[in-house]
């Protein structure tokens, strides 16, 4: 093979490859701007939750950009995602850190699942299982990193308070973990993954 056409092959590979990471960045930044969006249309959950608690559909475009492009990118999604939202945060950043460590534990936990199998029971199996996993991150961070956070803003105490007028169960915040934090993400989840079921198919050619 002559020396410049050997040159030209590499050439045209760099310029696909550069060019398959600028398609993968464009709908990186496509998907975590419709999810910032998201975040702004929002539901209280006042039998479970505290008004600081809202369910919101952002952590859909997440999932369908981790099922069309593998975990990694599900995670940059979440992350440019809340990057996005700290500009109009009233939060100081703490409601933005939550959020991210959630959808990543959502996104990681049912990327790698459905990467081994891609099929309709696969995709619901990595869902039930980024249910798990996000419920179970977000009653640890809540507990030790979260809510501490928010306390030294509003008073840990003000925000037990709000619980108790909740269910009268919540005393403290392990009982907040328990009776707010777990029933609540555990609604997210299904809530969010049943969307990401209808959506994804529709979508999926798009994001290929």
């Amino acid at each position: 093979m002559p020396k410049n056409m050997g040159g030209r092959n590499i050439m045209n590979n760099v310029n696909t490859n550069v060019r398959s990471k600028t398609i993968g960045l464009v709908k990186i930044a496509m998907l975590a701007g419709i999810g910032f969006l998201l975040m702004f249309i929002k539901m209280p959950l006042a039998f479970i939750a505290p008004p600081f608690m809202e369910l919101d559909l952002a952590e859909v475009p997440t999932l369908i950009g981790t099922f069309a492009m593998g975990p990694v990118a599900g995670i940059l999604i979440a992350l440019v995602k809340n990057l996005i939202h700290l500009g109009v945060t009233h939060t100081m950043a703490v409601g933005e850190l939550s959020n991210f460590i959630v959808s990543s534990a959502f996104a990681l936990v049912a990327g790698i699942i459905y990467k081994r199998n891609k099929t309709y029971k696969g995709a619901v199996i990595s869902l039930f299982a980024g249910i798990i996993s996000m419920t179970l991150i977000a009653c640890l961070s809540n507990y030790f990193v979260v809510f501490p956070l928010y306390g030294k803003f509003m008073g840990l105490d003000k925000i037990i308070a709000m619980g108790t007028q909740v269910t009268a169960k919540v005393s403290d915040l392990k009982t907040m973990m328990i009776y707010c934090v777990l029933p609540f993400n555990v609604i997210k989840g299904l809530a969010v993954s049943a969307v990401t079921i209808l959506l994804y198919k529709k979508v999926s050619p798009i994001l290929k």
